[in-house]
């Protein structure tokens, strides 16, 4: 009695089904096996080799995309990562958390100090690093807490996450993001636990930052800007926000009172970092994006395919007169 499941007979069934284009129910015929093996005969010759499947290489950075940002913002760094068609919010921040880790595994060299703050596209991108383990960074939280429910999105849990995957350690600043009097802000800067934290923002090679907006800001969001503090910064012309700093559209920080109540790294400390990197998703965030590029908050920028064609399709602000 022949072998049902003998090598030349699972050469026979893959010719006919993935060379010559037949039907499991016609390669059924042929081989003399009713249709239900066809599949087992199928999947054991990809077991023995007979059968080895190629995928051609899949680039899912959008690389013209990118030089024409690079040159129109004079950008360092600048991902984009090609979206399919309908993509919803969270989708565009799977894609871009999982094709751009690599690219920012390769930014962040062994021994770096990297600042890094939250934002959901930050944490789906830090959960994809390689686990590496071996940078020996120094992993510094570059903005206080939000309020008093951590969630897995926050500066000191992605943080953790880097310092884990990629190998280091992390410095908290375990502090308030916002602290209501600038006096007790001033005060808390000079504790020395707090002191080396952001003495070490100022020492960073790479910061890893999000980018937000006066509707779309997880100060908003958890009710710790109130209506008072969001109607000081809309008429100081706030249209974006970095690390809590919030900007107008030359990229300078608003000057209101909450500008003295956050704890997190300064727009100075930001303006030195060789490489700021903002983690984008969508396209709701391009004047603030161009604004944040404008004053220095950011120098590289990793984005969405949807988001980067809509950063381009938005006219440049004239270029501030320079000062006599």
């Amino acid at each position: 009695m022949p072998n049902l499941y003998s090598d030349d007979r699972l050469r026979l069934a893959a010719r006919l089904y993935y060379i010559d284009g037949l039907g499991q129910n016609e390669v059924a015929k042929f081989v003399k096996v009713s249709q239900a093996k066809v599949s087992r005969l199928l999947a054991l010759a990809r077991e023995r080799g007979i059968v080895r499947i190629t995928v051609a290489d899949y680039e899912p950075r959008h690389t013209e995309l990118e030089a024409q940002i690079r040159s129109r913002f004079g950008l360092g760094t600048v991902v984009v990562i090609k979206t399919v068609e309908g993509f919803t919010n969270t989708e565009l921040r799977k894609a871009v958390g999982h094709f751009a880790a690599d690219a920012l595994n390769a930014l962040i060299k062994p021994g770096d100090v990297v600042a890094i703050a939250g934002g959901r596209t930050i944490h789906e991108l830090v959960h994809h690093l390689p686990e590496v383990r071996n940078k020996a960074l120094t992993v510094v939280q570059a903005m206080g807490s939000v309020d008093s429910n951590v969630s897995a999105f926050d500066a000191q849990e992605v943080g953790r996450v880097v310092a884990q995957r990629l190998g280091g350690s992390f410095l908290a600043l375990n502090a308030p993001a916002y602290i209501p009097e600038k006096r007790t802000r001033d005060t808390l800067l000079k504790l020395p636990q707090v002191r080396a934290v952001h003495d070490h923002l100022g020492r960073a090679q790479v910061a890893i930052v999000g980018v937000g907006t006066l509707e779309n800001s997880v100060f908003v969001e958890r009710g710790t800007l109130s209506p008072e503090n969001i109607q000081e910064l809309r008429d100081a012309g706030a249209v974006g926000e970095v690390c809590g700093r919030f900007f107008d559209k030359n990229g300078e920080e608003c000057e209101t009172d909450w500008r003295d109540q956050v704890m997190s790294a300064e727009a100075a400390q930001l303006r030195k970092i060789p490489q700021t990197i903002g983690v984008v998703s969508g396209n709701d965030r391009t004047a603030a994006i161009s604004a944040a590029i404008r004053g220095r908050l950011i120098n590289g920028l990793i984005i969405d395919e949807t988001g980067a064609m809509t950063l381009l399709a938005t006219p440049l602000p004239p270029a501030r007169r320079k000062a006599k």
